[in-house]
């Protein structure tokens, strides 16, 4: 039996009702989605703007090697 208090007090909710969240919880768990929402979305747009970087970089690299290339041979 203390055992199950001592988990209603972590967790905050009763055991006889496991699937009702009060409104602490409800608030923290609006936070953790919008955080992770986010968070992905950031993570999702600077993967791509890496990788968008990147290959501008080495379209312009091959381009100056190109361009010393031929003013190599003229």
């Amino acid at each position: 039996m203390l055992a199950e208090k001592n988990i209603s007090l972590i967790f905050g909710a009763e055991l006889n009702n496991p699937t009702t969240m009060e409104f602490t919880q409800y608030l923290g768990f609006l936070a953790f989605l919008t955080v992770f929402t986010i968070g992905f979305w950031l993570m999702l747009f600077l993967a791509s703007f890496v990788g968008y970087w990147l290959t501008g970089a080495t379209v312009e690299l091959i381009k100056e090697k190109r361009a010393e290339k031929r003013n190599k041979d003229n």
